[in-house]
């Protein structure tokens, strides 16, 4: 039976029951892959979303998980964001939320999506201390009946708050994407943002530099509106990957504001530059895989 999702009640969860709960789900998501910033205003949703867009278009089977509490805009990205929410009764009583699904009229395998914005109203602020908000994460992630993955996406809030680090030790994350822009400001927080991640010892962490260039609608020349090749140059400086630039699309504001990422605009450089983060992201994953462990490297010879 189904039946309206139910409050989040957030002030009386016990902790330990809902990481089993999540220990559980995750162990049926073969990617778990953080998207985050050192800072607000990089675009990091946007990117976040049209990554889970990417992998959904080439046929794996993808969930996002908008983590940003205080600013959940990944259903509005995605065209979802007046779907209704419903939870399934379980057998030994609980409920588990059906996280809503979008499939863009087939172009995609259907994305599921869970953010904080289908649970409270639009314009209504989350007023909460630090401690609610990481529950009401892990909530997300261990209340919602997330299914089968190929790829869990996480778009976290921006910085590195305590909600950020108590998801990423309860999740074993197989890679971090860092979003920046080329200014010195933002680069300067991105490189914390990738140095928690070290710590975290995250096997994979990677830069992409997003609104990397303007491209004039009039002239077609690039305009480096915010500087050039900033992130490249922390990705080296810091001794991990950088999977590539995007650039500023005017066509993606007004597609996000409807609801379609602008990686299905195929012919724009800025969905063709997407699918290439995606591929070189694909390629790392699958020679990581394939890479032989540390516990078969370190073992002896048999005498």
């Amino acid at each position: 039976m189904t039946i309206k999702a139910p409050t989040l009640n957030v002030g009386g969860l016990g902790a330990d029951p809902l990481t089993q709960r999540i220990n559980e789900k995750q162990e049926k998501w073969k990617y778990k892959i953080a998207v985050l910033s050192g800072k607000g205003g990089v675009g990091k949703s946007t990117v976040a979303v049209n990554l889970a867009v990417a992998l959904a278009k080439k046929g794996y089977h993808v969930g996002i998980l908008d983590a940003d509490i205080h600013g959940p805009n990944v259903a509005k990205m995605l065209g979802v964001d007046k779907a209704d929410v419903l939870a399934e009764k379980l057998e030994d009583g609980r409920f588990e939320m059906l996280p809503p699904m979008n499939n863009f009229l087939g172009q995609t395998t259907p994305i599921k999506v869970m953010s904080m914005g289908f649970l409270v109203p639009e314009d209504q602020p989350i007023i909460w201390r630090g401690s609610l908000v990481t529950k009401a994460i892990k909530q997300l992630l261990g209340d919602v009946k997330w299914g089968e993955l190929d790829f869990m996406i996480i778009d976290f809030p921006p910085g590195t708050g305590d909600e950020i680090l108590t998801v990423v030790q309860t999740l074993k994350l197989d890679a971090a994407i860092v979003v920046t822009t080329p200014q010195e400001v933002a680069l300067l927080d991105t490189g914390k943002a990738v140095n928690m991640m070290k710590k975290m010892e995250v096997p994979y962490i990677a830069v992409v530099e997003n609104m990397s260039y303007l491209i004039c609608p009039h002239c077609g020349n690039e305009i480096d509106i915010f500087g050039k090749g900033g992130g490249r140059k922390l990705a080296e400086k810091e001794g991990v990957d950088f999977l590539g630039e995007i650039p500023i699309d005017l066509k993606a504001r007004e597609a996000s504001d409807a609801g379609i990422p602008i990686v299905l605009y195929e012919d724009t450089v800025a969905a063709k530059a997407f699918m290439e983060i995606v591929d070189k992201l694909l390629e790392k994953l699958k020679k990581d895989e394939d890479a032989p462990s540390d516990e078969n490297n370190d073992e002896s010879p048999a005498s």
